[in-house]
Order: C-alpha cells, then sequence, then structure tokens
C-alpha cells in the first residue's frame, strides 16, 4: 500500500480474502510496492485492476494500466473486458503483472490531482530517465537529481546533502557521468547547489516540481514502434497525449511530421497496414505498415486511450474530478496551515533553545566570575596570615634587642665604676667604654630599625584584613546577586533548575493555543465557502509566478551548462546529445517542433511522408 514515509523501496505483501480451491493467485507490482491477491479464475481485468485501485487508493485510473510479458516475452496491457486467463499471460504462479502509467497528461499540475497518483508518475518517470529510455540533458539531469534528493531527504541540513549520496543511490544517468571529466564530489557538489534552494519545499512539492520539468523532454510520454511506409523506409511511430509522431530511423527527438489528435477522424488497421483517416477529403488519409498484427492492435490501443484523453481535457470536468481537485485544493490548504504552524512552533523552538544557550552561556561566566573571586578571597587570607606571622616575628626580634640594650647600658655602667688605677687601665677602659657605647648606638639603630619594620607590617597586616573583607563583601554581594537572578530566570525555561543541577534539558511546552486554533480553522472554513472567486485570482498568481520562475530556472540551467561545457568529454557524446545541442542552438523545444512539423495541410504532410 502507498506508504508516506520517505523510503521509496518500501516492499508490502497484502493478501485480501480467503484463498479457495478454484481461486487465481496474483502478484501485482507497483513501482514501491508489491501486492498479493486471490481472485477467482473467471475474473475480467477490469474486476482485478479496480480491485488493485482500491487496494493503493487511486481514483485517476485513466491514466494507469496493468502490463504483464505474454508468452513471447513481449510486454503487452491487460485488456479490461477480457477474463484474465484468456488472454496471452504466462501461466506464473502466482501470475506477476505490474501497475504502470500508460497515459500522460498534457500539463502535469493541472491534471494530476491526487498525491499518490503524483507519487506513481514520478517514480516511473524518474526510473525511465535513469535508465535512459527517456533523454534529459546533463544540466536537467542535475536539476532532477536536486528534486529526487529533495523529495527522499526534506530540506537540506546547514552545510549539505547526506554526504556520498552520489556512490549510494542513483541519481544521475550513467551516460551523463561518462560524458564528462568530472569527480563524485563534483558533481555532488552541483546537486547541492539547487538542493539548497528547494528548502522548505515538502515531499509532493518536489515530486510535482520533478514532473513540470520532465514533461518537457522530448521523449516523455511517447511510445515508440517500428513503422515503414509505402516506399519500405524504416520509420518510428511515436504516441502521445498530443497526436502521432514520425521521426526518422535515427533520431527519436525530433519528429518530421506530426498530427495532433484534433486533426485524426479514424484509425484502423487491416493486418499489417494501419491507416488513418484524416479530417478533410478521403485522399489525406494516412498509411503505413507496422511489423506484425500485434503491434497493430497495441498501436490502436494507444491511439483510442490518448484521444479519449484528449477530447475529455477538452470537456469540463465530471463531477467526480471536481471533487477530487476540490478535495485537493482542501487538503492543500490544510497542509500549508500545518505546515506554517510547524513552522512558527519550529522557530519558537530555536528561539528558545538560542535563550537557553545563552542562559547557559552566562550561567558559566558567572561560576567563572565566582571560582576566580574565590581564589582572590583565598590568596587575600593567605597573604595577611604570612604577614601576621612576619609581624609577631619582627615583635619578637624588637623585644630581644630591647634587652640587649638593657645589658649594654649595665655592662657601661659596670665599667665606668670598675675603673683601674693606671693609666693603661684607665685607656683600656676608655676604649672599651667607646667601643660598648658604639655597639650601644648600633643596638639602639638596629632596635629602632626593627620598630620601624614592626610598624609597617602592622601596617600591611591590616590593608591585608581591608582587602580580605572587601573580597568577602564582594562575594557576598555576587551571590546574593545570583540568587535574585535565579529567582526571576524561572520564567526563562527552567534554567534556575540548570543552575541548581536539575534537567537541562527540559523545554517550553510550544503547542498553540487551543482556543486559538479552533477560531482560526473556523475562520478558514467560512472563508473557503465565500471566496472561490479570491482563490482563482490565487491559482492565476500561482501561474504568474511559476513563468517567472520557470524563466529563472532556464537562465540558471543555461549558467551551469556553460560551466560544465568545458569538461565534456567530446567521444562519449551520443547522437541524442549532438540533435539536443543542434536543437538548443536554434531555439527549438519539444512545443515548438511539434507546432512546426503540423504546418500545412494535411495532404501535404501524407504526401511528405510517402516521401521519407
Amino acid at each position: 500500500m502507498f506508504s508516506n514515509s520517505r523510503s521509496h523501496s518500501l516492499v508490502s505483501k497484502m493478501r485480501f480474502g480467503k484463498k479457495k480451491k478454484k481461486s487465481l493467485p496474483v502478484k501485482v507490482t507497483t513501482m514501491d510496492a508489491e501486492l498479493e491477491f486471490h481472485v477467482e479464475r473467471g475474473a475480467t481485468g477490469r474486476t482485478l485492476f479496480d480491485l488493485v485501485c482500491r487496494t493503493i487508493g487511486l481514483r485517476e485510473t485513466w491514466f494507469f494500466g496493468l502490463q504483464y510479458q505474454d508468452t513471447k516475452g513481449c510486454p503487452s496491457w491487460l485488456k479490461m473486458d477480457r477474463k484474465v486467463l484468456h488472454q496471452d499471460v504466462q501461466r506464473d504462479n502466482p501470475l506477476s503483472l505490474v501497475l504502470l502509467v500508460k497515459f500522460y497528461p498534457e500539463d502535469v499540475g493541472e491534471e494530476l490531482v491526487q498525491e499518490i497518483t503524483q507519487h506513481l508518475f514520478f517514480l516511473q518517470v524518474k526510473q525511465a530517465i535513469l535508465n535512459m529510455d527517456i533523454y534529459c540533458p546533463s544540466e536537467v539531469s542535475v536539476l532532477l537529481a536536486s528534486y529526487a534528493v529533495q523529495a527522499k531527504y526534506g530540506d537540506a541540513g546547514e552545510s549539505c546533502l547526506p554526504s556520498g549520496i552520489l556512490a549510494n543511490e542513483e541519481l544521475l544517468p550513467k551516460r551523463v557521468i561518462k560524458q564528462y571529466n568530472m569527480t563524485t564530489p563534483m558533481w555532488e557538489e552541483r546537486i547541492n547547489i539547487w538542493y539548497q534552494d528547494h528548502k522548505g519545499m515538502s515531499r509532493d512539492e518536489a515530486e510535482m516540481e520533478y514532473l513540470k520539468i520532465a514533461q518537457d523532454l522530448e521523449m516523455n510520454g511517447v511510445s515508440y514502434f517500428s513503422i515503414s511506409n509505402s516506399k519500405g523506409s524504416e520509420l518510428f511511430l511515436g504516441v502521445c497525449n498530443m497526436g502521432l509522431h514520425i521521426y526518422d530511423k535515427g533520431n527519436k527527438l525530433t519528429p518530421e511530421i506530426s498530427f495532433p489528435w484534433s486533426e485524426i477522424k479514424n484509425i484502423s488497421y487491416d493486418d499489417k497496414k494501419f491507416t488513418i483517416k484524416i479530417v478533410g477529403k478521403p485522399s489525406s488519409n494516412f498509411v503505413f505498415f507496422s511489423q506484425n498484427l500485434k503491434m497493430n492492435k497495441l498501436i490502436l490501443d494507444l491511439c483510442i486511450g490518448n484521444h479519449d484523453l484528449f477530447m475529455r481535457r477538452r470537456k469540463p470536468d465530471s463531477m467526480e474530478v471536481q471533487q477530487m481537485k476540490a478535495q485537493s485544493q482542501e487538503e492543500k490548504k490544510r497542509r500549508h496551515v500545518e505546515r506554517e504552524k510547524l513552522e512558527r512552533e519550529k522557530q519558537l523552538r530555536q528561539e528558545s533553545e538560542r535563550q537557553k544557550s545563552e542562559l547557559e552561556q552566562r550561567l558559566l561566566q558567572y561560576q567563572d566570575e565566582i571560582r576566580l573571586a574565590q581564589e582572590a578571597l583565598q590568596r587575600s587570607e593567605e597573604t595577611a596570615e604570612l604577614l601576621s606571622e612576619k609581624s609577631h616575628i619582627a615583635e619578637e626580634e624588637r623585644t630581644l634587642l630591647q634587652q640587649k640594650s638593657s645589658k649594654s647600658e649595665e655592662e657601661v655602667r659596670r665599667i665606668k665604676m670598675q675603673q683601674v688605677k693606671t693609666e693603661e687601665e684607665k685607656y683600656l677602659l676608655e676604649r672599651k667604654v667607646r667601643e660598648a657605647e658604639m655597639i650601644a648606638a648600633r643596638v639602639v639603630e638596629e632596635s629602632e630599625r626593627r620598630s620601624y619594620e614592626a610598624d609597617r607590617l602592622k601596617e600591611d597586616l591590616y590593608k591585608a584584613r581591608v582587602a580580605e573583607r572587601q573580597a568577602k563583601e564582594k562575594l557576598m554581594e555576587f551571590l546574593a546577586k545570583q540568587s535574585s537572578q535565579s529567582v526571576t530566570g524561572q520564567s526563562y525555561n527552567g534554567i534556575s533548575s540548570v543552575y541548581d543541577g536539575g534537567d537541562s534539558s527540559e523545554l517550553p511546552d510550544l503547542t498553540m493555543n487551543q482556543s486559538s486554533a479552533l477560531t482560526s480553522l473556523a475562520q478558514y472554513d467560512l472563508m473557503s465557502d465565500t471566496n472561490m472567486d479570491q482563490l482563482n485570482l490565487e491559482i492565476e498568481k500561482e501561474r504568474v509566478e511559476y513563468l517567472q520562475k520557470s524563466k529563472h530556472l532556464q537562465e540558471q540551467l543555461k549558467e551551469m551548462r556553460t560551466e560544465i561545457e568545458v569538461l565534456k568529454i567530446g567521444e562519449n557524446q551520443t547522437l541524442y546529445d549532438h540533435i539536443h545541442d543542434e536543437q538548443v542552438n536554434l531555439g527549438e523545444n519539444k512545443y515548438s517542433t511539434f507546432k512546426k512539423t503540423k504546418e500545412g495541410s494535411a495532404r501535404s504532410r501524407v504526401a511528405f511522408f510517402e516521401e521519407l
């Protein structure tokens, strides 16, 4: 069943109904799933096809069909009005079928309504481009690869797309990689340039942009058949949504002549001869020859289906299609509202995380300041203790010197009292007295110096204690300030719990107010009922914006083509590359070529076909 996950390789097996004795086991493969059924052996192709469509929720069934390999190994489409077992299917167990796009729209943006339809188209067209069944220029391949990455992985990261993605996934046709002297990182860099521009684009929007670009490729939606004219010249017939194209045998890009469906009146075949009646004179009939009868049946089936869709597009939409388009518009509006809501919540969450980060940085800064203040306080305390010890030692030294000074004075007095009678003893005593006086003077001087030093140390001790008191006051003031901030910080997403060691991963509840959301939805319902004219104006505005975007896109593609032109390897260029370059130089595209090849009367184009 179709999944909304981003994986495109989902394989799911589903069984419906009880297996009966005469039931027919069938395995149906879509582009992203495998489904298994048991149906009655007499079931028709329509019964099986409707069962598959109901299972995957597909309502735009007119674009699709069930394809199988016949007994000769050729691909064929299951006929809806015939029983499955009455057709040339291989009798495998289970019976293998593939759900594929059979008919293509003229404008994918207008005709593809359901998301499942867009997704199946996207997967099939992408696979055809990568398998080189559809020719795609190099610069367009890079652009389509960027949309494919956006559809699978969503928005780009801060720098680039997932590393090594080109080596792990198939994003570019092998032909493109071989044609340029470029490494894998160089290709990834160019894909990433486009990828960064798709930010905010959802998966279904990316897939739709992919299909809008791919529908302009010349080979997209064209079924080719080998035919010949009355002269036996081998040609290609191309059947597509716009009409019939005739191609030269070696060129599937540029048709030689074209017949739009509006000019075709009737289609029939007789054995290998195929006749297309052109509106106008009978002589304008267009006749060609195919390889076998079975190919004629397939050509007729595709012509009838494409012609019916061509006429259907030019009529008012059926009630079913109108309902689907209305539902699609409602769904797109709902998703747009949800996307805006999610974007607002994302912005609020980012702002909350930014504030939380800032507060955490401030907290770390405050913690560093506290640590530095504590270290300064500790150093001040150690300095005060050291100065206190030095002051105590100086006080003890001064006391000791004072004691020595007292003893010296006593010795002087004692010496004076014991003067010897002789002159020599008197001289010696006088000299000793002078020496004692000098020593006493030095001791007094030293005592005064020590006293001065002790006073200075006391003064330093006093200053250290004053500094210590100031550091303590600053710390207390800082802690008081921090405490008040932690109280007021409770409104910042629980930052106080971070400071106190709580869970730092708590985030605020970012859900919107329920009453305001209900009011917005009520207003939205009223708008959708009364403003349909405004919706039409918005659709027209989107078309104008798309044309402007397309012009800008073409300029970017031209710039990339010029950039990688110097890296091109000439010998690896294919015939289609040369044809495409010639068309680019002439300013031609898929639609201008179709307009040119259908010019002139139908008779002149038939005559030109016969001359090929």
